[in-house]
């Protein structure tokens, strides 16, 4: 997984992000180095990491700000790189769909680690037939492989990396009560249990995303004391058909 792994570091202090990226060279991963949100934007020109390390706090444009960028334009994995004193920033992070987070100072073989563990959960080898179909419901489609929504007018709405996982495990599991510890492991980990109120907030952003505040029958639904439920059916049909 380490060969060839290119690994897009974000932060503006050069005593943190010089040694780091001469560490994670040493693993053996390839390290673009950007000092600032505008750097990683140019560098995104020309490269396409596998996975990208983000400091929070940046001079200029935040590293929030470039995290939504990175998941929503770029279907990047990311890790947010914290302070101590920022639990906020974190759980927003956290949130909007960083897949983890390590707070400085923090242990280098530990963050390795996390980068491994993220970039297993975002691998993928060749789409079998049953990976290729697309998901239909209630004239929603879902592209699984290219991470599309398109609403039954057939315009595409754009999705997180973690509102897509959430959307997926409804799908698999039509009608049935999903309880909020299995949503918050399939959105986010289990390195984020402290978090489980990310759970009923991607929850509210995936159902304004498919239009249940506008329907009498939810799509989504709250199960009092047990958790969600997906009330729709769900079809899997090849591309095209």
């Amino acid at each position: 997984m380490t060969e060839n792994t290119t690994i897009l570091l974000v932060d503006d202090e050069a005593s943190l992000r010089e040694p780091l990226a001469e560490y994670l060279s040493g693993q053996g991963f390839v390290v673009t180095e950007a000092e600032s949100a505008a750097k990683a934007r140019s560098a995104l020109l020309s490269a396409r990491p596998d996975i990208a390390l983000v400091d929070i706090m940046m001079p200029g444009e935040d590293g929030l700000s470039l995290t939504r960028h990175l998941i929503e334009a770029k279907d990047l994995p990311v890790i947010l790189l914290t302070a101590k004193g920022e639990p906020t920033d974190r759980i927003v992070g956290l949130e909007i769909g960083a897949d983890d987070y390590v707070t400085k100072p923090f242990e280098p073989r530990e963050l390795v680690a996390r980068i491994r563990s993220v970039l297993r959960r975002a691998s993928k080898g060749a789409p079998t037939p049953e990976e290729d179909a697309h998901y239909r419901f209630d004239g929603w489609q879902l592209d699984p492989l290219k991470h599309r929504l398109t609403d039954p007018d057939g315009t595409l709405v754009p999705i997180s990396t973690a509102e897509f996982r959430m959307l997926v495990a409804f799908l698999d599991a039509p009608n049935r009560v999903l309880d909020r510890d299995l949503l918050l492991d399939v959105v986010q980990g289990r390195e984020a249990h402290m978090f489980d109120r990310a759970v009923d907030n991607q929850v509210s952003r995936l159902r304004r995303k498919l239009g249940d505040k506008d329907r009498s029958v939810k799509l989504i639904q709250t199960v009092r004391g047990g958790g969600y439920r997906f009330a729709a059916d769900v079809q899997r049909v090849m591309p095209g058909s």
